[in-house]
């Protein structure tokens, strides 16, 4: 059965009424390194906003007829859909988050492939560079503003979560929002939506009118976590490592949710980072927490980063279970730290300058066999660099589970194996079977059917 489609033209909001004629062809070309395709799947994610979807593979299928065209008018540009989901509409009209999301698609992606790649101060091939880049997308999307207290609190975790942890993670971003922190998330539902939807309703009793609910997501992984309606500044960045950078360097503290195996991956994103010597010093607020439900997965969670990155890790977050007002009142103090260390250090407060993100994390990793076959898992390795690899090793089961590319190379040549010592194998694959006994790797699938396999 097909679904519901509308054929529709889409006027432009402020801000992306203006193309040049190259910048509208490219969007149009269907080349394999046109942006076409890009585009196309990314404003299709946003126009399926609110729909539980995970598998990005399916959403591509649903809406094969799915076609977006820029095109060019007397007073600028307009959007025309075709075949695009019914559900972004009302009465025939574009829902208005979503008509903001769609430009915002095309704001970000002309402006990554566009001109980041001709700012001179932007090099991909180094550190320093890739930094730079994070900062431009992040600065001409509107998010960094000078002048503003810290108070951006990034929230992790699930899609795929139960209703308890839902609701709970909801009070969290409610006792947030009572102290007037704004909220950012990778965008999409679970435990992404529900501190959004929570500070939305403590923001409303305290009328902070310009509350901020900010999405960082990226080309791949949108599809499977489209935006949800309470963002109001989607930010597009080009993979995931720059997803990452760009939370770790907006956040003035991070709150970690129950969630699976894409949380795990930012869990150890952050650790590996923390974790560096240069950083030893650099405040960052880092709390997991849960209802009592969650205690389970937490426990889970800290016994594998035990067994893989040590006692030094674990120093670096504190987890508390079943108290939202505890939550809060630590983010709090812990924000007061962090403006303390950045006034002291001359850092600014929308961008974390001073913590030091090597190579290791900011280079795209792709997920394909050789690669995770020769992903390096020792125990002997620099910490850090470890939590690198495992970063990496998470990342490549995200893309298998869930990722149209990651998912079509499991179609073609099988699962995915990961060889390491066997005391990080073990902990790999009883982390992972507890996420598969919990239901955390997919919403969209009765029974999960890995796209991996442990090789001790």
């Amino acid at each position: 059965m097909k679904p519901e489609t509308i054929d529709s033209v889409i006027s432009p909001v402020k801000g992306m009424d203006i193309l040049s004629r190259i910048e509208v062809s490219h969007l149009l070309d269907n080349s394999q390194n046109g942006l076409y395709s890009i585009f196309r799947n990314c404003a299709l994610a946003v126009l399926n906003s609110g729909v539980a979807i995970d598998d990005s593979k399916q959403l591509f299928e649903k809406y094969a007829d799915f076609d977006i065209r820029v095109v060019q008018v007397e007073r600028g540009i307009k959007l025309q859909l075709t075949a695009a989901p019914a559900t972004a509409f009302v009465d025939g009209k574009i829902i208005r988050g979503i008509k903001e999301h769609l430009y915002a698609v095309l704001r970000d992606i002309v402006y990554i492939f566009e001109e980041i790649k001709d700012k001179t101060d932007v090099d991909l091939n180094t550190s320093e560079g890739i930094s730079n880049a994070v900062f431009h997308i992040l600065r001409n999307a509107d998010v960094l503003h000078g002048g503003v207290e810290p108070n951006l609190v990034v929230c992790w975790g699930g899609h795929a979560i139960s209703r308890e942890e839902y609701d709970y993670d909801k009070e969290v971003g409610y006792e947030l929002g009572l102290r007037k922190f704004d909220i950012c998330t990778g965008c999409g539902p679970g435990a992404m939506k529900a501190p959004m939807k929570g500070a939305n309703v403590a923001h409303a009793k305290q009328r902070v009118k310009k509350g901020i609910y900010l999405g960082i997501t990226e080309p791949g992984i949108i599809a499977a976590e489209s935006p949800n309606p309470i963002v109001n500044n989607l930010v597009i960045m080009p993979d995931i490592e720059k997803r990452l950078e760009a939370f770790v360097r907006c956040a003035h503290a991070i709150i970690v949710f129950p969630g699976g195996v894409g949380t795990t991956e930012e869990i150890l994103y952050l650790l590996g980072i923390l974790l560096h010597p240069d950083n030893a010093k650099i405040p960052f607020p880092l709390i997991f927490t849960g209802p009592e439900s969650s205690r389970d997965y937490f426990e889970k969670i800290n016994e594998f980063i035990s067994a893989t990155l040590g006692p030094e890790a674990q120093k670096h977050y504190q987890i508390i279970i079943n108290d939202p007002i505890a939550v809060a009142r630590e983010v709090k103090k812990g924000i007061a730290e962090v403006k303390e260390f950045r006034v002291e250090h001359g850092d600014a407060f929308y961008f974390n300058w001073l913590l030091k993100i090597q190579r290791e994390f900011q280079l795209p990793f792709i997920a394909d066999h050789d690669n995770m076959r020769s992903l390096e898992l020792y125990k002997d390795m620099q910490v850090h660099i470890l939590a690198a690899n495992l970063r990496r090793a998470f990342s490549g089961i995200v893309a298998g589970n869930v990722k149209s590319e990651g998912m079509r190379e499991i179609e073609e040549h099988g699962l995915f194996e990961i060889h390491g010592d066997e005391q990080i194998m073990n902990a790999m694959d009883s982390l992972l079977s507890a996420f598969v006994e919990q239901k955390r790797m997919k919403v969209s699938a009765e029974s999960y059917k890995p796209c991996y396999r442990i090789v001790k």
